[in-house]
């Protein structure tokens, strides 16, 4: 069997290919009509989403436990997957204070992929495999496919090279679970470790992935880097406090968390965050506990920078 009818016979089956019964004359609705569609199918992402939150929770605890171990968690996409994965990797930096090396995102085609489609990237194993080789992958680190296909040729070579090297493995998909039992990827399902499978059904436009499955992925990266960072305590109470002063925004908001959580005035905030350095978790141990500077330092080493923990002494 030739690869091109191979590949149509995969898409026959997957059901982000399939067709829309509730759009198929769409295309002679009014705006409104087209935009109340669009909507009534975007409702039904977030449930198909948290249908899979135990393997979720599965993922991140791979995440946390490699993080702790000094791991990295390598995003894997192409097309619209690939640049959700950048976009989720480059946010997490400002949001919770980790480094740039931390969580990284890959995508078929390179950086250039980001803002001009790069036909024919995603096309070969061997790109995907090529990217997992030039990251030095550890047995630390986590790869995390992304692909609301799940048949993306770039993916499943970076994943199953990154399970080959003994990385933990982890994969983002708007198709069924079901869909891993298909001969025709029985050796990616092999290679994975967690499967998140949020069924989404056919999109609004046959195919158009960058919809439902967009949002869908979306979802899952914000509820796994966001859950694992509070889970390393990068967040007390709701409130971010770990952030890089990169910005007069950035350092303008710190005050204001730490005049939230403390009740201290905006002077005092300035005066405590200037002492610390701008990290919120000291000014807010100092405060919060009454201590020094250097007391405040202590609590968050021996806490392990959890500042609730830091607070009480513990």
């Amino acid at each position: 069997m030739s690869k091109e009818k191979l590949l149509f016979d995969q898409l026959q089956y997957l059901t982000t290919e399939q067709r829309n019964s509730a759009s198929m004359d769409i295309d002679s609705r009014s705006t409104e009509e087209i935009l109340v569609l669009i909507n009534n199918e975007d409702k039904k992402v977030a449930s198909a989403v948290e249908t899979q939150i135990p393997y979720i929770a599965k993922a991140v605890e791979i995440i946390v436990g490699a993080f702790q171990k000094d791991g990295r968690l390598i995003y894997v996409g192409a097309g619209t997957s690939g640049r959700l994965g950048v976009l989720d990797a480059v946010e997490c930096p400002p949001t919770f204070g980790i480094e740039p090396e931390i969580i990284q995102g890959l995508i078929a085609g390179g950086e250039k992929a980001m803002f001009r489609a790069q036909e024919g990237a995603e096309d070969y194993e061997e790109n995907g495999i090529r990217d997992i080789n030039n990251k030095n992958i550890k047995e630390d680190d986590v790869v995390c496919g992304i692909a609301a296909s799940l048949r993306t040729p770039y993916v499943i070579g970076a994943v199953r090279r990154a399970k080959q090297l003994g990385a933990h493995t982890l994969f983002v998909t708007t198709n069924t679970r079901s869909s891993f039992y298909l001969p025709e990827f029985s050796k990616l399902a092999s290679a994975v470790d967690v499967a998140v499978c949020s069924e989404v059904g056919p999109e609004i436009i046959m195919g158009s992935t960058r919809m439902k499955s967009g949002t869908a992925q979306k979802l899952v990266l914000n509820m796994i880097t966001t859950t694992v960072m509070i889970r390393l305590g990068k967040v007390y109470e709701n409130m971010m406090i770990d952030l890089q002063m990169t910005n007069l925004k950035l350092r303008e908001r710190a005050k204001r968390i730490v005049m939230i959580i403390t009740g201290v005035s905006y002077d005092e905030a300035t005066d405590s965050l200037t002492k610390s350095n701008f990290y919120v978790k000291t000014s807010l141990v100092m405060i919060k506990a009454g201590v020094s500077l250097e007391e405040a330092r202590l609590r968050l080493i021996k806490s392990n920078g959890f500042v609730r923990a830091a607070i009480e002494g513990k």
